[in-house]
């Protein structure tokens, strides 16, 4: 059997060092989770991948890792594209979307870590790379920070040598409210670090134009997710009013939402999502089409990955930096003012600490 075979696949829960309650406009979040694979080879190669899974629908996930682990069994890491579209033929019938394209997405990125190692190279250089770091930008800004804790998270990150931060928007209080935390925001980080504001789909069109119209008065460089993701028209529309980048992706299992909203000359900047995309290939398709119609690519969340994927295209704009796993690898993201540099060494240049995980029984 071939050394490049996989022979093991297990699955772990891990929570954040930095686990708290969260709120943004559409979601309570009660905790930081992960759910992390980890195969072997017959070579005895070991590759890992992760996705946030935070607390939601924990025994939907376990069945849709249970269904991959059956087909990823005796499959060679090499042929990622070839296990997507296995994987894609069988959950056909329940729909090939949703959990089942995570639980797909996160075999996958395990497979291009062990594909990589065996290869004796990093994902990025796998690939080929065309630059060795891309700008990152600070993320957080929950609707359930007070004013204290906001202003002590974009300041920290000012303070580590960010030059970019991004906010919740959509505050049950209204719109004078998410104005009151933007010009807290800007106060805070001072005129040269650039804002960003992110909606998470919880406004309307008329809430989206008026915040928008507030927001430019302290130059936000752009708006993500103001409205549902498939309200395509709506988006459209306040391209064309709001005077403001508009950013949007994050939801998108495929490439459906990309082509209508390119087509409308509807947003800015597109945000792939590499687990629901369902792995490198369907990240690097996105940003392939994205290129097409001269959309740059920023990615949702998954530094660790992004920032190598960022680093084999030509019109990355930036990656989105949490330190929630940080605590729980052994090698986090080099980030030094303002960029990220993915590391070099062979697969995707981190691993998991056994101490942080926890076997899920499938």
């Amino acid at each position: 059997m071939s050394k490049t075979r996989i022979k093991e696949l297990s699955f772990f829960t891990a929570e954040s060092p930095l686990s708290q309650p969260i709120a943004d406009a559409t979601h309570q979040i009660s905790a930081i989770k992960f759910i992390v694979a980890r195969l072997v080879t017959e070579g005895g190669v070991v590759g890992e991948g992760y996705l946030l899974a935070f607390h939601f629908n924990p025994s939907a996930i376990r069945g849709a890792l249970a269904d991959v682990r059956g087909l990823a069994i005796g499959h060679d890491v090499n042929d990622t594209r070839g296990f997507d579209r296995h994987c894609d033929r069988e959950f056909e019938y329940f729909g090939d979307v949703g959990l089942l394209r995570w639980a797909r997405g996160v075999v996958n990125l395990a497979m291009w870590d062990a594909k990589a190692k065996h290869a004796g190279k990093s994902v990025r250089a796998l690939i080929g790379n065309v630059r060795d770091r891309v700008p990152v930008y600070g993320s957080g800004g929950w609707l359930s920070y007070s004013d204290d804790e906001l202003r002590a998270e974009v300041t920290g990150y000012v303070q580590r040598g960010f030059r970019a931060v991004k906010l919740k928007v959509g505050a049950r209080e209204g719109i004078g409210r998410d104005v009151e935390r933007i010009a807290l925001v800007r106060a805070a980080v001072g005129p040269d670090v650039r804002i960003m504001i992110d909606a998470n789909q919880g406004l309307d069109l008329n809430g989206a134009l008026q915040l928008a119209a507030q927001a430019k008065a302290f130059g936000i460089d752009w708006f993500e997710e103001p409205l549902p993701h498939t309200d395509f028209a709506g988006y459209a529309e306040l391209k064309t009013k709001a005077g403001i980048k508009l950013a949007m992706g994050e939801r998108e299992y495929d490439l459906v939402a990309l082509r209508e909203l390119a087509a409308r000359g509807a947003i800015d900047l597109w945000q792939p999502d590499i687990l629901r995309l369902g792995g490198v290939e369907g990240w690097l398709d996105s940003a392939a089409l994205a290129e097409q119609h001269a959309l740059p690519v920023l990615p949702h969340y998954y530094k660790e990955y992004d920032a190598a994927l960022c680093c084999t295209i030509s019109d990355a704009y930036g990656v989105e930096s949490f330190d929630w796993v940080d605590g729980i690898i052994d090698h986090p993201l080099r980030i030094e003012s303002g960029w990220a540099y993915p590391a070099a060494t062979p697969g995707w240049g981190f691993a998991f600490k056994d101490a942080a995980l926890q076997e899920i029984r499938l």
